[in-house]
């Protein structure tokens, strides 16, 4: 395994980090914990969590994630694990959180954090992460900013004040973004740059074959200002496997969960998806191993967050580490990406 900094935060991460929030809904705690081991034994330090997890989001497996990570963590060394979680925030209709959550402001982040490290059985968080912008911008599926959509949010500034805090306390060490765009990103850089306020060290947003819009804008601007990509949903919940192709009932989250199809459910995806397990056939691949070893070996990534149902899954990503993309292979994966741009942004 390949270990990283994180942009300028000192944390040294694995290139390929363990995400979690199919724990306590479509994993049993034993089959999770059974996951936590294997990604330790192969070299991984690096654990992603929040406090909305499992997902979909519901009220009665709200911070059992967190719990179950919990019960693992406290039988390791703490100082070899990476632990990362997140705080909700508003906008996505989650009323069993604080009751809203009605803001990103003090009240709320400090809530989330006690919540957090009890439920995690640890005295600190490594990365705290926004989990999205309380702001009003497009996410989740969504592709267009509507101003007529504004409404009032806690400032920027106070946010990182309110994660200051916490920082000074020693409760978290590090603090990250999601779900964000450039406008964002400049905004906590410059106000932490500012006012000496904590840098965020990351960016956590859906980057795959699939999905490229990372790379217009906010590429360059996390690369000059060293805020390191945390690349999630790189099968694009399963598209990228190929499972959906001959069998679109296949066992899976976006047959289980329907909520997710606002992303995934746009004209061009099962085109681009039959292109990109062609690709792969051809060059004696699953299509699976195509599409992790493309993002696992972006120069953009710093670590790239996997999850699975099953060990054998696991085990399959994984492996994907040594298919690193030659230029051949990726010159024919940017012609497909010129065919069919972003279909699930």
């Amino acid at each position: 395994m390949e270990y990283r900094l994180l942009g300028d935060s000192g944390l040294k991460v694995s290139a390929v980090c363990l995400g979690t929030m199919t724990f306590g809904q479509q994993n049993t705690e034993v089959e999770a914990h059974s996951q936590l081991d294997c990604a330790l034994a192969h070299g991984i330090n690096f654990i992603d969590t929040a406090e909305m997890y499992a997902v979909p989001p519901r009220a009665e497996t709200c911070g059992a994630t967190e719990t179950i990570v919990g019960n693992w963590l406290a039988r390791q060394p703490r100082e070899r694990i990476v632990l990362a979680t997140k705080v909700a925030g508003p906008a996505r209709s989650l009323d069993w959180i604080r009751g809203g959550p009605p803001a990103l402001d003090r009240a709320n982040i400090r809530a989330a954090v006690e919540g957090s490290l009890r439920r995690l059985r640890t005295d600190y968080i490594d990365l705290y992460q926004l989990h999205w912008p309380e702001r009003n911008q497009p996410m989740f599926g969504q592709w267009q900013y509507e101003p007529s959509r504004e409404r009032a949010c806690t400032p920027i500034r106070a946010q990182l004040e309110a994660l200051a805090e916490l920082v000074e306390e020693g409760k978290i060490r590090h603090v990250g973004l999601s779900n964000e765009h450039p406008w964002g990103v400049m905004q906590f850089v410059r106000l932490a740059e500012d006012h000496g306020l904590p840098r965020v060290a990351s960016i956590q947003n859906a980057y795959s074959l699939l999905n490229r819009v990372f790379e217009y804008g906010l590429a360059e601007v996390c690369h000059r200002e060293r805020v390191g990509l945390l690349a999630y949903s790189p099968l694009a919940f399963g598209h990228l496997s190929g499972k959906y192709l001959d069998n679109p009932a296949a066992a899976g989250r976006l047959t289980a969960f329907e909520s997710f199809g606002q992303r995934y459910g746009k004209p061009n995806v099962q085109p681009a998806v039959a292109a990109y397990a062609a690709l792969a056939r051809r060059h004696g691949m699953s299509p699976a191993r195509l599409a992790l070893g493309f993002v696992y070996h972006r120069w953009c990534v710093a670590s790239t967050i996997i999850g699975a149902t099953t060990l054998a899954q696991l085990e399959e990503n994984l492996a994907a580490w040594r298919d690193r993309p030659d230029a051949e292979l990726l010159a024919e994966i940017d012609a497909i990406h010129l065919r069919y741009t972003n279909p699930a942004p």
